[in-house]
């Protein structure tokens, strides 16, 4: 039931980033993947299932998580005026890879 619930919750976020996109606020479908649906996923099974410590840990790997968000955009903003719409998202995609990387290796360094 968990999945379903999971993939209704996807699909309901397409839905509302092809309807923003086609409006004259196109611009908010940049604000909607944001929304925490996921987050607030992962937190609940993580809250339910471990301790509140364990949930404060994620809370806070989730703060890191914004930094490949950031690499991400700002890659894609770069290449979307050198290669075709595909090849950017592709580039930015693995930019996004590469960070999310680094900041898995260097947060199991430290609190490993």
């Amino acid at each position: 039931m968990d999945l379903i619930f999971k993939a209704a919750l996807g699909a309901a976020v397409v839905v509302i980033l092809a309807m923003l996109a086609k409006t004259r606020n196109y611009y908010i479908a940049g604000l909607v993947p944001l929304f925490p649906t996921f987050a607030l996923i992962a937190h609940y099974i993580v809250g339910k299932g471990r301790s509140v410590d364990d949930l404060k840990t994620t809370i806070v790997f989730g703060m890191w998580s914004i930094i490949p968000y950031f690499v991400y955009l700002a890659t894609l903003y770069v290449m979307v005026d050198r290669l075709r719409l595909e090849a950017s998202l592709a580039v930015a995609a693995v930019a996004w890879l590469m960070a999310a990387t680094v900041l898995v290796t260097v947060w199991v360094r430290v609190h490993g």
